[in-house]
């Protein structure tokens, strides 16, 4: 994957340049700020979003030690993707590349909670990118519809299984690497 990335970043764009370029910039407060297949996005981050991942990341620490665990920190990932999943959990081995980030191949699961602004990347590119770098586990929870969406066994740039789940309704992941339930009865709608 690395190789991928330095290929992808080996023209006049890359990554570091993108993000260099932005942290000059007046991002507004409160805004999170990714780069996806070379694109900007800004979305908002509201107090409902913050609830969602904070209900996820409470309960994964149960399974996962703090330092395991980590939200809105840019992973590179090839063809100029610079995400910043809203919760990652790591693997127990997870070390860290040249320039201090974790690598995108150390993801054990990804929580992104869906913006208006941003909803079709989560949907769309992004999960893609996860697929291709084999995230065993993605989850989008979606205040707009009430929905959980997991999903699991990456294959290319698609995960072969889907499980839609209402808010209010446990997701099972004990058959995945996380290895618990997660209860969303906390989890809000918009």
């Amino acid at each position: 994957m690395a190789d991928r990335i330095e290929k992808a970043d080996s023209g006049e764009l890359t990554l570091d340049y993108l993000f260099e370029r932005l942290e000059q910039m007046p991002v507004p407060e409160g805004y999170k700020v990714e780069i996806v297949k070379g694109a900007i996005f800004m979305s908002p981050q509201r107090r409902n979003h913050w609830d969602t991942i904070s209900a996820v990341y409470e309960q994964l620490r149960a399974q996962y030690a703090r330092k395991r665990l980590a939200s809105d920190v840019r992973f590179d990932f090839p063809d100029l993707n610079g995400l910043c999943p809203d919760l990652v959990a790591l693997k127990e081995d997870a070390k860290a590349d040249d320039k201090g980030r974790c690598r995108p191949e150390d993801m054990e699961f990804v929580l992104e909670v869906i913006s208006k602004s941003t909803a079709a990347n989560d949907y769309g590119d992004k999960k893609a990118v996860y697929a291709e770098a084999e995230v065993p586990v993605y989850l989008i929870a979606d205040p707009y519809t009430g929905r959980c969406h997991l999903y699991t066994h990456p294959k290319g740039s698609e995960y072969l299984s889907e499980l839609t789940v209402a808010f209010g309704e446990p997701i099972d992941l004990t058959g995945t690497v996380v290895g618990l339930t997660l209860t969303t009865d906390e989890f809000s709608r918009d």
